[in-house]
């Protein structure tokens, strides 16, 4: 059996890394960025929020709700054009694609050091139990 330092484990954590920046989905996600970044129209839509969201805490600060209201509203509907327009449903979609693939790759190296840790003290895959632990509950099942 193989053992590996914490560097080595990083070092192709790294490797594992610039793959997933190597992407399509991860291209795709750049360049819709880099288009949206260049929308005049969305900068500015995008700035009105944020100028919205500042007036919209201190209204909520000073306890004015009807003021409060008319800012989220206004929010929400340039927030809705924003999400209308077909560069940002396609970066949400990219942003979501990479979300996934960091999850799945999160996830299988999750159960696999878990089967691992399973198979190599002889426990049991199906039942998801250590060597340790099926040797234990045989063992106090005998002896009672």
């Amino acid at each position: 059996m193989t053992m590996y330092t914490k560097e080595e484990i990083v070092a192709r954590a790294r490797e594992l890394a610039q793959m997933v920046a190597d992407t399509k989905e991860v291209e795709f996600f750049k360049k819709a960025e880099s288009q949206i970044n260049e929308n005049q129209k969305i900068r500015e839509k995008v700035a009105s929020i944020k100028s919205l969201q500042k007036q919209a805490v201190n209204f909520q600060h000073y306890s004015k709700q009807e003021a409060l209201k008319q800012v989220e509203d206004k929010i929400d509907k340039l927030q809705e054009e924003l999400d209308e327009l077909p560069i940002i449903q396609e970066f949400k979609e990219s942003q979501i694609e990479v979300n996934d693939l960091l999850q799945l790759i999160a996830v299988t190296i999750s159960n696999h050091v878990t089967d691992e840790i399973i198979r190599t003290t002889g426990g049991d895959l199906l039942s998801g139990e250590t060597g340790s632990k099926v040797n234990n509950s045989k063992g106090s099942a005998c002896s009672s």
